[in-house]
């Protein structure tokens, strides 16, 4: 019966790491110092950022993909509700996620290339999170690229069981201090 409502220990703890992942992507910093653009997109793609982070953590864990598909659907069930909320009829709705959903995929590849050197990771952080602000500040892009490499870094550090409990720690916006759990 608790799996087919979704309060599974597993989609619990997919629940707790999504509000993690949230809470950090709503950092004002983002918005206010790095100029990410405070819009829906600029939310999605810092949504879509610390969601890559958790996964890419994940994915050399075979044991572990099945937290990261449970918390990958989260991300759409929320993604489907809020769609909802703001009015996006029922039958536009599948397209909007569908659309997501893709526009994930490409992130995770970028982002992926961009951490393992295969691309630059500069230039992905400025099509994804600045794509609707004509000029991003050099600085904030830099800052914005060893950000997602010190947080790769952080949630690497991590022991696999504990992120799949739901308790994903992200280093805040500075680099010089500590991790907190968010």
């Amino acid at each position: 019966m608790r799996r087919l409502f979704g309060h599974t220990p597993e989609a619990e703890a997919a629940a707790t790491a999504y509000a993690a992942i949230v809470a950090q992507a709503r950092l004002p910093d983002f918005y206010a110092r790095l100029g990410v653009p405070d819009t829906l997109d600029g939310r999605f793609e810092l949504i879509v950022l610390h969601l890559f982070l958790v996964l890419h953590r994940l994915r050399s864990v075979p044991a572990a993909q099945g937290f990261g598909q449970t918390l990958y659907d989260r991300m759409f069930a929320d993604m489907d509700r809020s769609l909802r909320e703001m009015g996006t009829g029922d039958l536009s709705v599948g397209k909007q996620v569908k659309r997501m959903a893709t526009a994930l995929s490409g992130r995770i590849a970028a982002y992926q290339a961009g951490l393992a050197g295969d691309a630059d990771l500069v230039e992905a952080v400025r099509r994804n999170l600045y794509g609707t602000v004509a000029e991003p500040v050099p600085a904030a892009l830099a800052a914005m690229a060893e950000y997602l490499r010190r947080q790769a870094a952080v949630l690497a550090a991590q022991p696999v069981d504990q992120i799949v409990a739901g308790l994903a720690h992200f280093a805040p916006l500075e680099s010089g201090a500590a991790p907190t759990e968010v």
